[in-house]
């Protein structure tokens, strides 16, 4: 098995049942893996986009915000049904429970918590960038993390319930101007709508302290993904509005840990989101062609 290969492999999970948090994954490589990871993959300009060929391929962000105008327009039209679970957002109320376990067990691992605990997250603090409606807010919140969400949508439906969440209509690139930094930064299903990936990359590692975490979560460019996050999801199950995603906006999990390289994070475990249509849950896997989330370091 190649470099490459070790990097972005990772233990498979049963299709039947999602096992406990504390034994979902292994740590994937090290930091020498990593940097040695990033160097071939800057010499292989035949395989993939090096980091310079992505930001140029991206339109600039504007000093307000790193999501594209019409982004902000397509997600402003549909901020009041966050918490419908059978609107939109349907797919993210079903996989919420699959990305609560990824980060579950690689913080409390990285943080030394007690997976176990019913509050393993007490004394963190978390920022959730992008957090829409606060679907992922809120359960943070209440396994004891500190949490501010922030999103660019002014208008978002926020869920009442936990009322220690600090929300902001804000962008990450304004916290990283007043100085802001957190334990943890998590951006899930972010990363696809900005305007350009690199600079927002690095305004998350901007906010994460050193030695801190940084999850990130997304669509692969792959052709799998066409089928299943556009074709499939948008066309023919309607499960999310026509012209959600852009199939070109897709990163590969070897651009996005370059990407991460670059701005100072080491990714350290990555895993795939699979959908099993016949339970009508999500599953933590080893494939990552679709879906997948990735865990990483800050350098110190």
């Amino acid at each position: 098995m190649n470099q490459m290969q070790r990097i972005l492999s990772a233990r498979r999970v049963s299709p039947s049942i999602i096992p406990p948090s504390c034994f979902l994954h292994r740590r994937l490589f090290s930091t020498s893996e990593t940097d040695a990871s990033s160097a071939m993959l800057s010499s292989s300009h035949e395989k993939i986009q090096t980091f310079e060929d992505i930001a140029s391929n991206k339109s600039r962000s504007s000093n307000s915000s790193s999501l594209k105008e019409h982004e902000l327009a397509k997600f402003s039209a549909i901020a009041d049904t966050w918490w419908h679970s059978e609107g939109p957002f349907k797919p993210l109320h079903l996989m919420n429970p699959t990305r609560l376990a990824f980060i579950r067990s690689t913080l409390c691992r990285h943080f030394s918590k007690d997976p176990s605990s019913a509050r393993p997250f007490e004394g963190l603090r978390l920022i959730d960038v992008g957090c829409g409606g606060g679907l992922l807010s809120e359960p943070l919140a209440r396994m004891g993390a500190t949490v501010t969400g922030i999103d660019a949508v002014d208008k978002n439906d926020m869920d009442p319930m936990t009322s220690t969440i600090e929300y902001h209509c804000t962008t990450a690139e304004k916290l990283v101007d007043e100085g802001r930094t957190f334990d943890a930064v998590l951006a899930l299903e972010v990363i696809e709508h900005v305007a350009n990936p690199a600079d927002f990359c690095k305004s998350l590692s901007a906010l994460t302290i050193p030695n801190g975490a940084t999850i990130l979560s997304t669509i692969n460019r792959s052709m799998r993904a066409y089928a299943a996050a556009i074709v499939a999801a948008e066309y023919i199950l309607q499960w999310l509005p026509k012209g959600t995603h852009q199939w070109s906006s897709f990163l590969t999990p070897e651009e996005l840990t370059m990407i991460l390289q670059r701005a100072s994070v080491d990714v350290k475990e990555m895993a795939g989101f699979v959908y099993n249509p016949i339970t009508g849950r999500w599953l933590l896997s080893d494939d990552i062609s679709v879906n997948f989330i990735a865990y990483g370091t800050k350098k110190e």
